[in-house]
């Protein structure tokens, strides 16, 4: 079996139902057994386990919620210090709203989640313009929900924004499939000292 892990915080609602859409999408792709957790619930034995990890946030000021980043710093910064996220397929989104016709910061939070995966040798998955949805979730890097009017009004997810997403977690699903067991990466640099590795025990 394929194991893909979503990770996601919510706080209105929004960002889980995209997690449930990437669920839905990985889970389509036979072979394939998904765990969805908060970010506050992953744990560093979830990730070891699993051949993908999808991470998905709300946008907070540009970057990504405090509780993902929590996430990143205390479970996915130990094990990049021991190389085990290393080869494991990663993929990521956003949902948010923002004052204004843009973004409103969706892509440099999703480039830092990304940037979290490429320091742990990750392979990315990101989001090809072919992909459904795209024209109203689209952002290169992963599927973005824009649960906000230019006017901050709240709109909520549209259902072109859950295909995106469902779409997402099946291409993730079935990169991880095509990469399962096989051992692509150059290895042989020095792991951190005892030492170092016991300052974040």
């Amino acid at each position: 079996m394929t194991k893909v892990l979503i990770v996601y915080t919510s706080s209105f609602g929004n960002t889980k139902r995209m997690a449930e859409a990437i669920t839905n999408g990985a889970r389509s792709v036979e072979g394939t057994e998904v765990i969805c957790k908060e970010a506050s619930e992953a744990t560093a034995d979830d990730v070891r386990v699993a051949d993908a990890i999808v991470m998905g946030s709300p946008v907070r000021h540009r970057t990504a919620d405090a509780r993902v980043k929590k996430f990143i710093e205390e479970v996915c910064e130990k094990l990049w210090l021991t190389d085990e996220m290393v080869g494991k397929v990663g993929g990521v989104f956003t949902v948010g709203g923002g004052y204004g016709d843009c973004g409103a910061g969706s892509e440099l939070a999703q480039l830092g989640l990304l940037g979290a995966f490429a320091a742990a040798g990750m392979i990315l998955v990101t989001l090809p313009k072919t992909t459904p949805g795209f024209q109203v979730a689209g952002m290169h890097w992963g599927p973005h929900g824009r649960s906000g009017g230019s006017q901050m009004e709240p709109v909520g997810i549209t259902e072109e924004m859950m295909q995106a997403a469902w779409h997402h977690g099946a291409n993730v699903a079935r990169v991880a499939a095509a990469l399962r067991d096989r051992d692509l990466l150059a290895k042989g640099n020095i792991s951190p000292s005892p030492e170092i590795l016991a300052m974040f025990a």
